[in-house]
């Protein structure tokens, strides 16, 4: 099996590792946070909970699995119930794609770890190779799921904090288009129109993320690792 062919396997593993881990975090932090905040509406319907199946769609995972980004099963939240319908709505919205950005960040502790076992302890072989790899691409995945549903576009979480910003009736009246709004969305994805921006997004998180994994390096300069 030629490098080309094997990097191309391990990638759909990572994203369907990523389709069964992070998109069930991700809804089951918008249910909690809205639980947390007043609102029930998703904890009576069974969605705080890790079972993938309970978040995942098939027409998401496909895209998911085949194009980089997808989206599961929305939660169903009830602004009605939080006592700051606004605050409540933005603040259960954001709670997903933090949960994103923090698994990215754990992928990158584990990259960084990596590399450490690469260059301080000289060794180097396939199984390392392919961590690294796994990591990396764990983490790039999630970083793209956070920049993606953060578009201010419904029905991404995005436009949902944008609650805080727009007047009720003008929110609630573009929400009733969010399905066709959504294919566009995938449309435009799949022609590419937006890879470069998300591209140049995903790279610069990154890049903060790796900067804030500083702290790897200097833990094993203080233990005398080397």
């Amino acid at each position: 099996m030629n490098v080309l062919a094997q990097q191309k396997i391990i990638s759909l593993l990572v994203r369907a590792l990523v389709l069964f881990t992070a998109f069930p975090i991700h809804e089951s932090a918008h249910a909690l946070t809205a639980h947390w905040l007043g609102d029930d509406t998703a904890k009576n319907q069974g969605r705080i909970s890790l079972n993938p199946f309970k978040h995942i769609t098939w027409f998401g995972a496909a895209f998911m699995l085949f194009v980089g980004v997808g989206v599961a099963n929305p939660v169903p939240i009830n602004a009605g119930n939080f006592k700051n319908p606004k605050v409540g709505m933005a603040v259960s919205s954001l709670a997903g794609p933090l949960s994103n950005l923090i698994l990215a960040y754990v992928s990158a502790v584990a990259y960084r770890i990596t590399l450490g076992v690469i260059y301080y302890d000289g060794v180097y072989n396939a199984v390392v190779d392919i961590l690294l790899y796994i990591f990396y691409y764990a983490s790039m995945l999630n970083i793209g799921l956070a920049v993606f549903n953060l578009l201010p576009v419904p029905p991404l979480d995005g436009s949902r904090i944008l609650t805080l910003f727009l007047p009720q009736d003008k929110y609630f009246g573009i929400m009733k288009y969010e399905r066709y709004i959504l294919a566009v969305i995938f449309v435009v994805m799949i022609s590419g129109i937006l890879d470069k921006p998300l591209m140049f997004l995903q790279d610069a998180v990154w890049k903060f993320m790796i900067l804030c994994t500083d702290w790897v390096d200097i833990i094993r300069i203080i233990v005398g690792v080397n």
